[in-house]
């Protein structure tokens, strides 16, 4: 079994609060590069949330 594998089993109910800490790890690192980064900071966000599956219903 992957890394990979293991991580979603854990996370396996609880994408929401996943895609959340994502989010606010994505905003820290722009606000300490100041922005620099910003675009790959949210590819990654994107590839990050695209394996957890399914986005949440409601806007954020």
């Amino acid at each position: 079994m992957s890394m990979l594998d293991k991580l979603k089993g854990m996370l396996k109910g609880h994408e929401d609060t996943a895609r959340q800490g994502v989010d606010k790890a994505g905003d820290a690192i722009d606000s300490k590069t100041g922005g620099k980064y910003q675009s790959q900071v949210d590819t990654a966000q994107q590839k990050m949330n695209d394996q957890l599956g399914d986005q949440p219903t409601e806007e954020r």
